[in-house]
């Protein structure tokens, strides 16, 4: 159940990565939360199977990495958007 809250949480970092990194047009708008809750229920699983459910750490890397990581893949997709685009342009001479 208290994965529940690591997942919240996770959400709303990533809809508020949205809305702050650069590049929104060129993504779409959940793109960065799915990214973050999706990694936050991963290392959740993963925390509380090797530290345990009551322990600080699982609750610290489960709120601080699904942000990083969503912050890095958003930034990642985006450049990896610019690059393509501006190959096609050049591609096609416009």
């Amino acid at each position: 159940m208290y994965i529940l809250l690591a997942l919240i949480v996770a959400a709303a970092v990533g809809t508020a990565a949205h809305f702050t990194l650069p590049g929104r047009d060129l993504r779409g708008s959940t793109l960065p939360a799915a990214i973050a809750v999706s990694s936050a229920a991963a290392i959740y699983a993963v925390s509380t199977w090797t530290l345990g459910e009551a322990s600080v750490w699982t609750w610290v890397v489960s709120l601080i990495a699904p942000a990083v990581i969503a912050v890095g893949a958003t930034l990642g997709i985006v450049a990896a958007r610019r690059r393509a685009d501006a190959a096609e342009r050049e591609r096609l001479r416009i």
